[in-house]
């Protein structure tokens, strides 16, 4: 995996794309893992993905503590003058990230992205209060991990790798558990809302609700699974992603 900056890790580059589409990971989530979704993408797409600081070659790099400065770091890494049009596809976290920096595009007047998928999030109008992880202990915040099966079991158990991980976890945590979205914003660029139907952390209520923040066109899917229902569907999920690209 390739990237000319340290946000923006390049999967896959051609000559002439048709788009690009940038993956932007959940908590605790790198950009290696979304690398296999490129198999299943069609060779006319530029395949990308985010990698946030304090993980993998960025252990040393400085957390950032809110969406906003998240969204902010990666619009500054997009060049204004790439004319490839772009598909930003963001899960759980991720969704937030991606939504947000849509927001900035718009507003500093760049290029909007043709296309926005959002997957495995509540829309930003349905706000609850909940438990804040990233407040709690160790092992509460790891069995909240392993209950929605964002990370291998195994993984989890090797008090090494948890130590290597937990810090990067409990910051993404942070993150998202303390971001209060503005209920009202719109965007004017078409939206997918991608979902599993098993996710204990998004109703179905939840998902549909994503329809109020396009005036542009608004589809949705469900896929069998939980939270991490992407891990099981990759080709399928690849499918619904450039059918939605391509207008189908």
């Amino acid at each position: 995996m390739t990237g000319k900056n340290a946000w923006i890790r390049d999967v896959r580059r051609g000559p002439r794309p048709a788009a690009h589409l940038i993956f932007f990971p959940h908590a605790g989530g790198s950009a290696s893992y979304y690398r296999p979704f490129a198999a299943h993408l069609g060779e006319q797409y530029d395949v990308s993905a985010i990698q946030y600081p304090g993980r993998q070659d960025r252990w040393n790099d400085p957390f950032v503590t809110s969406v906003e400065g998240l969204a902010d770091e990666i619009v500054g890494c997009l060049s204004p003058h790439d004319t490839t049009p772009l598909v930003l596809f963001g899960h759980s976290m991720g969704a937030s990230v991606a939504f947000e920096t849509a927001r900035r595009l718009a507003d500093l007047g760049r290029p909007a992205p043709r296309r926005l998928v959002v997957s495995g999030r509540r829309a930003p109008s349905m706000f609850r209060e909940e438990k804040y992880f990233h407040l709690g202990t160790d092992a509460e915040l790891l069995a909240e991990v392993g209950r929605l099966d964002g990370t291998h079991s195994q993984l989890l158990d090797d008090p090494d790798i948890v130590n290597l991980i937990l810090p990067a976890i409990r910051n993404d945590y942070r993150v998202i558990e303390t971001y209060r979205p503005a209920a009202d914003a719109v965007l004017d660029i078409p939206l997918l809302c991608l979902t599993g139907a098993a996710d204990p952390r998004v109703t179905r209520e939840e998902a549909a609700a994503w329809k109020a923040h396009t005036v542009a066109e608004y589809r949705e899917e469900t896929f069998d699974g939980g939270h991490f229902y992407l891990a099981d569907h990759p080709a399928a999920v690849c499918r619904a992603v450039e059918s939605f690209v391509s207008g189908e």
